[in-house]
């Protein structure tokens, strides 16, 4: 079997994983996203390093909830200096403050995605989060957080803190194919369970939402606002409701 097979393979029981023994969480998950949009509060997504492409992944795009909000906390993100924000990603109180600049409020959620559970910002703003009355969604690997040993001085990982904790059935070492005569195993397999995990409980979130008579906030895809004027509209209505709701729009 050729490398890109054993991919495949892999990722796929990942995937098939999730769906066997996540239904529960996620419909406890979307549950959360549900109430928090009825009230009108915002969904906040947070993740440092390699995390924060899940994040940036749901915001402002096509088929994505308008009240799903990005935080981009750039040192931590790994755009730009990305050794660096190892050490960002490791340090004392910047999650605490992460969720207080943003005045983030029990109104809102927050989607925490960390694959290891275990670098001290991702754990520090689901402490505050928990703190302040937040309502906390970890997106995380559980079998590798037990494995490694703990980071943070309180003796803590994210699946300890969160409301609701959605196992991404990723493999210890991030790493899903052996290939003979290579001492170690290459392609990640974190990012894309996570990136679905999150898909599967907006969605989910929508559909509830729909149930109960209400019309979620939801963007078109911006290529269709070439094709007629009302997907355009749409859109900018969107825009123009969160614009000073969430300050990177």
């Amino acid at each position: 079997m050729k490398a890109w097979e054993s991919y495949f393979d892999v990722m796929q029981g990942v995937i098939d994983k999730i769906k066997q023994t996540q239904g529960d969480n996620i419909m406890r998950a979307a549950e959360l996203l549900a109430k928090t949009t009825e009230q009108g509060g915002l969904i906040y997504g947070f993740g440092v390093g390699h995390s924060y492409h899940v994040i940036g992944d749901a915001f402002w795009r096509a088929s994505t909830p308008a009240n799903y909000y990005a935080i981009v906390e750039q040192s931590a993100t790994g755009s730009t200096e990305i050794t660096k924000s190892n050490w960002v990603e490791n340090t004392y109180d910047l999650g605490r403050y992460v969720v207080d600049y943003h005045r983030i409020t029990p109104n809102d959620c927050m989607i925490i995605i960390s694959n290891s559970g275990n670098n001290i910002m991702p754990v520090d703003a689901a402490i505050r989060a928990k703190e302040k009355g937040i309502p906390v969604i970890a997106i995380t690997a559980v079998d590798y957080s037990e494995y490694l040993k703990t980071r943070h001085r309180d003796n803590v990982k994210l699946k300890d803190i969160a409301d609701v904790v959605l196992d991404n059935c990723s493999l210890i070492g991030d790493a899903a194919v052996e290939i003979d005569g290579f001492g170690m195993k290459v392609g990640a397999t974190s990012t894309i369970p996570n990136v679905f995990l999150q898909n599967v409980i907006l969605c989910q979130m929508v559909e509830l939402l729909v149930e109960k008579g209400i019309e979620p906030d939801v963007y078109y895809n911006g290529h269709l606002t070439l094709m007629d004027e009302k997907y355009t509209k749409h859109n900018q209505k969107m825009v123009d409701k969160y614009f000073y709701k969430i300050r990177n729009l």
